[in-house]
């Protein structure tokens, strides 16, 4: 995969592309990430690329033309083959004001070829790079960073980690907190472990059993793996009826997990 990061501040990046999973995927040809600086577009004295908005208004915005000079410098499709899908590329401008990013669009951007980052900064970015240039607009939260470098290091390493062969157990992606339903397969054996369907994590307990009087749960000990998914599976279903509620309404839940839920909150739901 390629992908292509535009910044007013490329050293940012020097440590969150230099460590863990994101360097290994760019060690093993897996993922290919470059770094444009604005500036380099810029063409005056001083390399300006803000400017104050039209209308007035406190702060400074970025401006257009340094942000459409590199994406064309970049041969990237164009905007019409990209929603189109007649291109596996995107073109996503971080924005405060974009969809929340989740791991469905994570799995989703993980499947093309190429992904190009536009970081915004100051009071925002001229809109016409949302509305002519960009693709899509995506925002990590429903909060305020000074500019869109730490929201791409965190889209880039979400994506990095989807890419086949990225990580070295490409099971381990399936009982992840937020991962979609995965039907179980067929001769596959005895499991202990469970898909998310959407639910945050189960627990995770390792050595020692015992850790200042504070014990590991004796059924994840018991080697009964159908013990130990059902043990899983509830606790996670407590988990995210505790920290996230709201995920319930979308997750993929059996009848199973309906009655558990009814156990755990004391009705039917």
């Amino acid at each position: 995969m390629k992908i292509d990061i535009l910044t007013i501040f490329p050293d940012f990046f020097r440590g969150p592309l230099d460590y863990g999973i994101i360097r290994r995927a760019r060690e093993a040809g897996l993922a290919t990430i470059e770094l444009h600086d604005l500036r380099a577009f810029a063409h005056d004295r001083h390399r300006t690329v803000d400017d104050r908005p039209f209308g007035g208004g406190e702060g400074m915005v970025l401006k257009p033309e340094p942000i459409f000079e590199c994406i064309e410098a970049l041969k990237v499709a164009t905007r019409e083959e990209r929603v189109s899908g007649a291109a596996s590329e995107s073109v996503v401008l971080l924005s405060a004001q974009g969809k929340r990013f989740d791991q469905s669009v994570a799995k989703e951007l993980a499947g093309l070829q190429r992904m190009v980052l536009i970081c915004g900064r100051y009071e925002g970015v001229d809109e016409r790079v949302g509305e002519f240039l960009a693709d899509r607009e995506l925002s990590v939260g429903d909060y305020v960073l000074s500019g869109g470098e730490l929201g791409a290091a965190v889209i880039v390493d979400a994506v990095t980690r989807l890419i086949p062969g990225a990580l070295g157990n490409e099971a381990s992606t399936r009982q992840e907190s937020f991962t979609e339903h995965l039907e179980p397969q067929a001769n596959s054996g005895p499991d202990s472990t469970c898909g998310s369907g959407g639910l945050l994590d189960y627990p995770h307990y390792t050595r020692p059993a015992d850790f200042r009087g504070k014990g590991v749960p004796e059924v994840l000990a018991s080697g009964n793996h159908d013990e130990i998914r059902r043990w899983r599976r509830r606790a996670a279903l407590e988990k995210t009826l505790r920290n996230r509620p709201d995920l319930l309404d979308r997750a993929a839940l059996s009848d199973e997990d309906r009655e558990v839920l009814a156990q755990i909150m004391g009705k039917d739901i």
